[in-house]
């Protein structure tokens, strides 16, 4: 059987078929053909994502809020080991191989109301991925508030797994993030061991971090919290700013490799709560 061709992170991908949500001053737009993404997030009518086509984004990289798993950041040069055995996935960004499969592969919707948008996925069991399993993820609104979950179980082949997200939100005008501490990166640009104390931005950085991360934009704030404790954060672009958390490092599955077994599951969520 042929592979698979790899979607780069830097190929463009069209939104497909758009579903709405909506309960007052908060409406979403899901875009499950395109990665399980949102593809816009308005609140009291004013977008805060970067959409699709602005500032030329039309790269799977470069808009919405998607989905990074079955890992989050970059592997270097897509090689790791797990249990003895070797491994090497695509290079999907120069080198490496780039946030998971989840946000270049089509969703299926498995349920849709104003409130709620549950989304599945069969993780490919290829050179992409060659463990399969199986993804889920629900987007959930209430009032100015949006949760998002996401979960990743194991099929028959145990699996190293990191979930996250990666929102791209219009540039705030100010950022409150104060984190314990953060990966130095090296000279490939990817996170390394031991940790060090935060330095000053601009950043594109994994930090540790417990405490809400808040924007400021247009007179609006924006607080984030998570139950992920490495954070993300991409402020070097003049027009966004990302702030994602995720269960593991860059690289995870060479620093810090978390693995579930067959039929288990790891899980996380991340809240966006608007005043």
């Amino acid at each position: 059987m042929a592979a698979e061709p790899t979607m780069l992170a830097t190929d463009p991908l069209a939104p497909g078929p758009l579903l709405e949500l909506g309960t007052g001053a908060l409406a979403v737009t899901g875009a499950p053909a395109a990665g399980g993404r949102i593809a816009q997030i308005a609140v009291d009518g004013e977008p805060q994502l970067v959409g699709h086509g602005e500032h030329g984004s039309t790269a799977a990289i470069a808009w919405g809020c998607y989905p990074m798993l079955p890992w989050a950041g970059r592997i270097r040069r897509g090689r790791f080991a797990l249990r003895g055995a070797e491994y090497r996935l695509p290079a999907t960004l120069g080198d490496h191989a780039i946030h998971g499969v989840g946000y270049v592969l089509p969703w299926q919707v498995v349920a849709h109301a104003p409130d709620r948008l549950e989304l599945a996925l069969a993780l490919p069991e290829d050179a992409r991925w060659p463990f399969g399993g199986h993804a889920r993820q629900r987007i959930l609104l209430d009032g100015r508030r949006l949760r998002l979950e996401l979960e990743v179980a194991a099929g028959a082949q145990a699996m190293p797994v990191v979930l996250g997200w990666h929102p791209w939100f219009r540039k705030p005008q100010r950022l409150e993030f104060a984190p314990g501490a953060m990966y130095p990166r090296d000279a490939e640009g990817i996170a390394v061991l031991p940790t060090v104390p935060p330095a000053p931005g601009p950043w594109d950085d994994c930090f540790l971090n417990q405490a809400p991360v808040v924007l400021h934009r247009d007179g609006r704030r924006l607080r984030l919290t998570s139950d992920c404790r490495h954070w993300v954060v991409f402020d070097e672009p003049a027009h966004a700013t990302c702030v994602e958390p995720q269960t593991g490092p860059a690289d995870a599955f060479n620093l810090e490799p978390r693995v579930i077994e067959p039929g288990q599951a790891a899980s996380a969520w991340f809240e966006l709560a608007w005043d």
